[in-house]
């Protein structure tokens, strides 16, 4: 069966984005995600920039979404109405997403929401931590920090948040259809791999 919807996550520095991107051109696929956080601060009537933090941000309460979340609580459940409100807009936008037509969804808990769609094809893109430091030094420029350090706090950020929205860990094989290590393989082959996977090759 060919596969119209594709969730990839990955780890940051892997180049899923990138992958992702790709696979979306060559297939005519549509592509989501940034997009997803404007669609999610429409949907939910929150602002975009607390919706960007919570996507960033989530479960860690000495943060700033903490004091956002807290600030545009509704009555009693602050906290909870926030973060139940931003993840029913988004588990909602990329169910419409998904049944509008053939995409590739990055990020988002998207394998979680569309984890029972037959048509889906989850995907996790991840390489060793030598690879990912060079790249994201290369993509994304010297910050100052040491590139290790970036790595390890972003992942961080992207396995609380996903654990939020859906209770399962982050990376968790089990989770999805496929892993490739882009490290290993490189991008080209990641691509080809998702493609072929698709089309039911």
């Amino acid at each position: 069966m060919e596969k119209r919807v594709i969730t990839l996550s990955r780890e940051f520095g892997s180049g899923g984005r990138t992958i992702a991107h790709r696979v979306a051109e060559q297939l005519g696929y549509a592509y989501y995600d940034q997009e997803l956080i404007l669609k999610v601060a429409k949907e939910s009537g929150l602002a975009e920039q607390i919706v960007e933090k919570y996507d960033e941000y989530a479960t860690h309460k000495n943060s700033l979404l903490y004091a956002l979340a807290l600030s545009a609580g509704a009555g009693a459940g602050g906290t909870l109405s926030f973060v139940s409100k931003v993840q029913q807009a988004q588990a909602k936008i990329i169910t419409d997403l998904a049944d509008k037509g053939s995409c590739v969804i990055v990020g988002r808990g998207g394998d979680y929401v569309l984890r029972d769609r037959e048509d889906a094809l989850h995907v996790f893109i991840h390489a060793d931590m030598q690879f990912r430091a060079q790249r994201v030094v290369s993509v994304y420029g010297d910050n100052g920090q040491k590139p290790e350090q970036r790595l390890r706090d972003k992942d961080e950020r992207r396995k609380l948040y996903y654990r939020s929205f859906t209770m399962r860990e982050w990376g968790d094989v089990h989770n999805y259809d496929i892993a490739l290590d882009s490290g290993r393989l490189g991008l080209d082959a990641c691509v080809e791999a998702i493609i072929t996977l698709v089309k039911g090759e």
